[in-house]
C-alpha cells in the first residue's frame, strides 16, 4: 500500500500528482517548471522529471517490438 501525502501549500496536488507530472514533462521534452512556492512540491517534481529522463513512456514503442 502506498500513502500520498498532500503538499501543505494547497495547491490541490498531491506529491505522487507533482511527480506524475515532472516525469510526463520530461517525456513530453517539456522544459523543467519546478513549483517555486512550494519546495516539497518542486523536490518531487524534480525527481519525477530525472525518471522520466531515464525511463521511456509507456506509449513509446520500441524497434524490437515493431520487428515481431
Amino acid at each position: 500500500m502506498t500513502k500520498t501525502t498532500e503538499n501543505t501549500f494547497g495547491s490541490g496536488m498531491t506529491n505522487e500528482d507533482w511527480f506524475n507530472l515532472g516525469k510526463s514533462d520530461a517525456w513530453a521534452g517539456k522544459a523543467k517548471l519546478a513549483p517555486e512556492e512550494d519546495s516539497q512540491a518542486a523536490s518531487m517534481y524534480d525527481l519525477g522529471y530525472c525518471e522520466g529522463k531515464i525511463k521511456r513512456p509507456p506509449t513509446e514503442i520500441s524497434q524490437s517490438a515493431t520487428a515481431l
